[in-house]
């Protein structure tokens, strides 16, 4: 109603009815040019189908002239349209605001006030009346006076009972009322009406697939239901909120609801079963159902609550007089009669007179055994014969009819039945999506059990995941959804869910995932968690350090990569002799998000790169010796932007190398490369020192450095890493090529707990264009494949490239941990965003190979807003006034990295437009410092050469 039909319509107010089920195209238009008075709705029918509901007759402007009610054939044939089609009532009409204010002013005026409580408590007498029949058909042009209220086009007849005399009355007050009101008709072409009756049928058929297109496109067989084996489930049946254990088999045309059912069994086509638990399979598995109704329900007899069974034919009627038409399950009474032994008497007392017996107030359904519990198949016997004990404790038993049933039927304890099913059920489901690795979201899930109070049992489902796999990848997003759990039960109090999780108490199941005894470490967070309870600040504690705990699990998939880290031997250089190692930065042009663990090795990730130059030189570097003294001496340098920072350290003992893997510790990252590259062993027995001279007769110095500003978003601390480990195996008698130092800085900002992709390193230690891959599985490799392009692209691109530097240092500090909880929750549209940021790199890959600078500035349009939408909150509002000034200028542009801050990178759509750039820039108001810088596609990659005992001089580069 609100996004379909009422988009547009002007003021006023809609009504719809709710007894039938109205299917309308997404794309339905309703025309309120010059609209007035009222509008109903209308969909195409089937003269069959109208025979047994209300049509609309109109003229050949819309407007209403009649509402025919199951009128004869030759009448309703007389509405039909060139299709053979007639316009179906279907419950929906709006009036407008004028109409609706005239209608409402008719409720103080007597006999009308009898339809409100005002009227009632006042004394008079009820009266009811109909949406369409009292007070729309009043409105068609087509209806005279004296027949609408006499009643002649509703049948009610003539008399003179107050009852008729009221209504009459009632009627004459609208049409004085309403009847100058224009009442035009919408038909909405394609849509489908289906009234809701009481006959089985017609519901069974309202559940299942039906045949028009519009119905079959949005049909889904099941829905809040697990299934162990879906293959068995038939297209065109129905399964909601159910629970189907082993081989289940549910032919076309049938429908289970609200049932936990173990198998093998079958039900056949036609059936609708409602409110079954697993106690009832065996009873099921020795019969074979077709077109019944069987359903349990939950009754109170005084203060016993009881489960009740029924069964029903689908083709019975209620009402029909069991001695004339009437059937049960699907058979005349006296075929039944015949079959089971069953009496006319055991049914109707003779109080009950022969032509009121049928179905409705017959005493068929046992709620009461002197000595046995109640089981399904005190009902399912009805379908087979009088041999064995059926019919004989069938008598004993004490029996109610449905009409009997229904004023016992306990709704609070048939809705609680429910949704504990529902749960249950949803534990199966947690299961098969975590260790099927199926991108569903389980967030809803999370939030509906925890505000329905069924967190424990979510909890204890999720536990048991992560204890069982042999995947870190499964169990890492298992102990994600907890993390989700706990924050969800505190409410949104407690505090932010980023934060610290190094709590000493947590510190013991820490250490058992980190030895990889997954399920040891799973079962000790579950202990710690139950004193984490109390209140919603201990609840997001604990969620962070569930968080911590992935993190955990995260890095060991991550170490997979470590298999393809490959070093060969190398003469090592003198010592005191330089190893030089220096780097470009790189752009991402397309993919980026892709390439971070976990979405690199659970969805697959694809991201374009391009080696570049700053201001003509490589701003990343590292140098490595060793030396005579046995120790490690350490210098770090970086931010030439912002005046150079250093850093000089030496590590003597293994004590000096323990923070290696605080990334904010002193050296963080210069330790953990000399522990990555196997230099240190920190395990080990033997002191530093001794290490030091038993492998290498010394020690090492190492120096690195970075002209780029902290937060550049041009892959600093990654291309630095692999910077520094290639200086250090050099210097160590080793040598490893770029795929092995992809992987190895893959290795090391897992030891450094930084986490981090693989696209900074790809971009900064492989020369050019290129596009980086990894598919979805453990180990996680990375296939790097260099983009040709048209000769004399690279120059093109030097000339429409540029970076601007936008003054604000990127605050990535919870950044990352919100774009894993998000893809952790498989929230849809970031698992969408995946995909396409995929799609994406391929399309830009696409653009270099063509050396289409307006398709790749699409890429980077496009690319910018995936970014945005991984990672909301990464454009600062002066970066966004720039992007808008610099817009009519560039073909796309983007900030480079996880945005925030950082460099802006440009690809104009003139040549060479630094100096016109900057002219813009300082125009516009509200950017702050800024500055701009050329850049050039680095075709060399990384350099390292042996320069001698001169760290400034040039020497051999390798």
């Amino acid at each position: 109603m609100t996004h379909q039909l009422c988009r547009g319509s002007p003021p006023g107010v809609w009504v719809c009815s709710t007894d039938m089920l109205l299917t309308i195209p997404l794309a339905a238009e309703i025309c309120w040019e010059g609209f007035q008075g009222a509008k109903v709705i209308s969909v195409p029918g089937s003269v069959s189908y109208a025979r047994n509901h209300g049509i609309y007759l109109t003229n050949q402007q819309g407007f209403v002239r009649d509402i025919i009610y199951q009128g004869p054939v030759s009448r309703i044939q007389e509405c039909a349209g060139p299709d053979g089609k007639v316009p179906l009532v279907c419950g929906v009409v709006f009036f407008s605001s004028e109409t609706a204010e005239q209608l409402l002013s008719t409720h103080v005026i007597p006999p009308l006030d009898a339809c409100t409580y005002l009227g009632l408590d006042s004394g008079a007498q009820s009266i009811q009346l109909s949406l369409f029949f009292d007070i729309v058909l009043c409105m068609a042009d087509g209806v005279t006076e004296e027949d609408f209220v006499t009643g002649r086009t509703r049948e009610v007849g003539s008399g003179h009972t107050k009852e008729v005399a009221a209504l009459r009355s009632a009627r004459s007050v609208l049409w004085k009322a309403l009847h100058a009101i224009p009442l035009s008709m919408a038909c909405i072409p394609n849509g489908c009406y289906d009234y809701m009756t009481m006959a089985a049928s017609d519901h069974i058929h309202n559940l299942t697939l039906r045949t028009s297109s519009v119905n079959a496109l949005s049909f889904r067989k099941v829905a809040h239901s697990h299934i162990d084996q879906p293959q068995l489930l038939e297209d065109g049946c129905s399964v909601t909120n159910s629970l189907l254990e082993g081989a289940v088999r549910v032919e076309s045309g049938s429908v289970l609801q609200h049932c936990h059912l173990q198998g093998p069994l079958q039900i056949g086509s036609g059936c609708l079963l409602t409110g079954l638990d697993v106690s009832s399979s065996p009873a099921l598995q020795r019969c074979r159902l077709r077109d019944v109704v069987l359903q349990g329900h939950a009754i109170r007899l005084r203060d016993v609550l009881r489960q009740v069974f029924t069964l029903t034919g689908r083709h019975d009627d209620w009402q029909s007089p069991a001695g004339e038409a009437g059937t049960y399950l699907n058979v005349p009474w006296a075929e039944f009669f015949h079959r089971t032994g069953i009496r006319e008497g055991d049914l109707w007392g003779s109080e009950v007179p022969r032509r009121s017996r049928c179905l409705l107030n017959a005493r068929l359904f046992p709620v009461l055994h002197a000595a046995e519990p109640l089981g399904v198949q005190d009902v399912l016997w009805f379908l087979g014969s009088q041999e064995g004990e059926g019919l004989g404790q069938w008598r004993a038993s004490w029996r109610m009819s449905w009409e009997q049933l229904l004023m016992c039927l306990d709704q609070e304890v048939e809705l609680a039945s429910r949704r504990a099913l529902f749960f249950r059920q949803a534990q199966g489901k947690l299961r098969g999506v975590l260790l099927e690795h199926r991108d569903c979201s389980l967030l809803p899930l999370i939030r509906t059990a925890v505000n329905e109070g069924y967190q424990e049992a979510v909890l204890s489902t999720l536990d048991q995941v992560a204890s069982v796999t042999a995947d870190p990848g499964v169990a890492a997003r298992a102990l994600a959804c907890i993390a989700d759990v706990l924050g969800c039960m505190a409410k949104g109090d407690g505090g932010l869910r980023s934060g610290p999780a190094a709590n000493r108490e947590w510190a013991p199941a820490f250490q058992q995932l980190e030895r990889g005894n997954i399920a040891e470490g799973v079962k000790a967070l579950a202990k710690e968690r139950r004193k984490w309870l109390g209140r919603p600040a201990l609840l997001v504690r604990a969620a962070r350090h569930y968080e911590g705990a992935e993190q955990i699990l995260i890095r060991q998939a991550v170490m997979s990569a470590c298999r393809f880290i490959s070093v060969g031997p190398e003469e090592p250089p003198p010592v005191g002799h330089w190893v030089l190692v220096e780097c470009p930065a790189r752009i991402d042009v397309s993919g980026g998000w892709s390439d971070t663990p976990p979405i690199t090795y659970e969805h697959g990730g694809a991201v374009v790169d391009i080696a570049i130059l700053v201001d003509g030189r490589r701003p990343i570097g590292a140098r490595a010796r060793r030396i005579a003294e046995p120790e490690l001496r350490l210098v770090s340098a970086s931010g030439a932007l912002e005046g150079e920072v250093v850093l000089e350290l030496v590590c003597q003992d293994l004590e000096d190398l323990q923070d290696y893997c605080q990334p904010h510790a002193p050296g963080a990252l210069l330790k953990a490369a000399f522990i990555c590259t196997q230099i240190v062993t920190l395990a080990s027995q033997k002191p530093l020192q001794a290490q030091l001279l038993e492998c290498f007769g010394g020690g090492f110095e190492v120096h690195s450095w970075s002209s780029l500003p902290h937060g550049s978003g041009l892959g600093t601390s990654s291309i630095l890493a692999g910077a520094v480990m290639a200086a250090l195996y050099r210097a160590a008698g080793k040598s490893a090529n770029a795929e092995s130092l992809i992987h190895a800085v893959l290795h090391l900002e897992q030891v450094l707990t930084t986490g981090g992709g693989w696209q900074d390193q790809v971009g900064g230690l492989v020369p050019g264009i290129k596009i980086g891959r990894s598919k979805a599985l453990l180990p996680l490799k990375v296939e790097v494949e260099q983009i040709p392009v048209p000769e004399g692209f690279p120059q093109t691109l030097n000339q429409h490239l540029l970076l601007i530097y936008t003054g604000k240092t990127r605050l990535a500090r919870n950044l990352l941990q919100d774009v894993l909880r998000n893809w952790y929750a498989r929230l849809p549209v970031i698992v969408q965003n995946a995909d396409a940021l995929v799609s994406n790199a391929e399309q830009c890959a696409r653009a270099f190979r063509q050396g289409n600078l307006p398709l790749l500035g699409e890429c980077l349009t496009h690319y910018w807003h995936q970014k945005k939408c991984m990672a909301p909150g990464c454009e600062p509002l002066a970066v966004r006034r720039m992007m808008d000034a610099l817009q009519p200028y560039v073909y796309g542009q983007s900030l480079a990295g996880a945005g925030g801050g950082g460099f802006l990178y440009i690809l104009t759509k003139e040549p060479s437009q630094k100096d016109f750039i900057q002219q813009i820039l300082a125009n516009t108001e509200g950017l702050g410092n800024f500055s701009i810088h050329t850049v050039e596609v680095d075709t060399a990659g990384f350099s390292l050469q042996l320069v001698g005992s001169d760290p400034k001089a040039r020497g051999d580069t390798e």
